[in-house]
């Protein structure tokens, strides 16, 4: 069921695949998601009584440790990724991890999941935001939570920035991503009948010089200790007007209305 633009995105990813998967293995990065997804997951000890876990668009299977190291290890994970390069390369990093290749708008569960990750996925696929968003509604159980973390814009500049970037820079493709106004996008996301349970604003300094050394090497400068300094700095805007304005990326939990 690929559409024309999913099969570029998947011709894309496939050619990309492993200096993505060798740059973002970056001791920064890998630091700063630590920092991030333990500010974000450690008050939720609701999240605990998880047991079956999807991530489609998975990558490579990051949902899985991010699951494991914040919240609880026995979990039931499988992932999904349309790019047979990147399900390869994650395979090969860890050969139990349960993922396979099939495009997200083929998936066809129901009531099956208590949790459903996305991490940076529906910005490659955002003609299809409502119909993906119907597929991971109809996938969680009653109650069932959904984490989604994307690019998005809040102000003209963010915006603009990052139309330069995509069209700079190869490893992006502006014929087939884009990132999502916030406000439209928490729109689409209650029009799903999904309720914002939590949301944070971490697309800030850290993330800027550290969240994609793939794409912005020269920004990638210093180490573990200063992603800490700009983290700690960052933190005091991930909830407030200042940072939903400013941050390149939301992160939000929402949950299935009954």
């Amino acid at each position: 069921m690929l559409t024309v633009p999913m099969e570029r995105q998947e011709k894309h990813f496939d050619s990309i695949a492993a200096k993505y998967f060798r740059e973002r293995q970056a001791e920064t990065l890998l630091f700063l998601k630590d920092v991030m997804w333990r500010y974000f997951l450690s008050d939720k000890d609701y999240l605990k009584s998880v047991h079956s876990v999807l991530e489609p668009m998975c990558g490579f299977g990051e949902g899985k440790r991010i699951i494991e190291k914040n919240i609880k290890t026995d979990i039931v994970y499988e992932g999904f990724d349309f790019s047979q390069n990147i399900i390869d390369l994650a395979k090969k990093h860890d050969p139990e991890l349960r993922v396979y290749k099939m495009d997200v708008l083929d998936m066809n569960a129901r009531d099956k999941y208590d949790l459903v990750m996305i991490i940076g996925g529906l910005h490659h696929a955002y003609r299809s935001l409502d119909a993906i968003l119907a597929k991971v509604h109809d996938a969680l159980k009653a109650g069932g939570y959904f984490i989604s973390y994307e690019p998005t814009n809040n102000m003209f500049l963010t915006r603009l920035v990052r139309e330069k970037i995509y069209m700079a820079n190869s490893l992006f493709d502006p014929e087939t991503e884009r990132a999502f106004d916030l406000l439209p996008l928490n729109d689409r996301f209650r029009q799903a009948q999904f309720r914002i349970v939590d949301q944070v604003y971490p697309g800030l300094l850290s993330y800027v010089l550290f969240y994609n050394p793939d794409a912005f090497p020269k920004l990638n400068v210093g180490g573990k200790g200063l992603v800490k300094i700009l983290f700690n700095f960052d933190r005091l805007f991930f909830r407030n007007m200042v940072g939903r304005k400013l941050s390149f990326a939301t992160l939000t939990l929402l949950k299935k209305d009954q």
